[in-house]
C-alpha cells in the first residue's frame, strides 16, 4: 500500500528537509539551498499529481477502436512547472547575488552576526 504513494512520501520528505533546513540554519547559502529543496518538492507533486495512468498525448485520433475514446493527459499541470522551473532559477539566481552583496557589505553570510553588527551600530 505504501509503495503505491511513494512519491507523495518523497514530496514530503524533500519539502520537510528544505523548511527545516531554512528555519534551523543561518548560514544564507545554506538557506538558498533549503528554499531551492522546498521549491523541487512542490514541483514533484503537482508532476506526479498530473499523471494519468494509461494517460496518452492529446492528439485527436481518427479511428477510435471498440468504441472506446482513449485517455488523455492533461499537459497543463507539466507546462505549468517548466514556467514554475523557471522563475525558481531566476530567484534563486537572484537571492545567490544579493547573498553575494550583502557578503560585500557586511563581510559575513551568517544571519546572527548580520543581526548583531546592525543591533550594535
Amino acid at each position: 500500500m505504501s509503495i503505491g504513494f511513494f512519491n507523495y512520501w518523497v514530496f514530503i520528505i524533500l519539502l520537510m528537509i528544505g523548511l527545516y533546513t531554512v528555519m534551523s540554519r543561518s548560514n544564507l547559502i545554506k538557506k538558498m539551498i533549503g528554499l531551492s529543496l522546498f521549491q523541487i518538492s512542490v514541483f514533484l507533486f503537482y508532476i506526479s499529481m498530473g499523471k494519468v495512468s494509461g494517460g496518452t498525448a492529446p492528439i485527436v485520433v481518427e479511428n477510435i477502436t471498440d468504441g472506446v475514446a482513449p485517455v488523455y493527459s492533461n499537459p497543463l499541470p507539466h507546462v505549468l512547472i517548466l514556467t514554475a522551473i523557471v522563475v525558481g532559477i531566476a530567484t534563486t539566481a537572484l537571492g545567490l547575488s544579493l547573498v553575494v552583496r550583502i557578503r560585500e557589505s557586511f563581510g559575513t553570510i551568517d544571519e546572527d552576526e548580520i543581526l548583531e553588527m546592525k543591533d550594535g551600530a
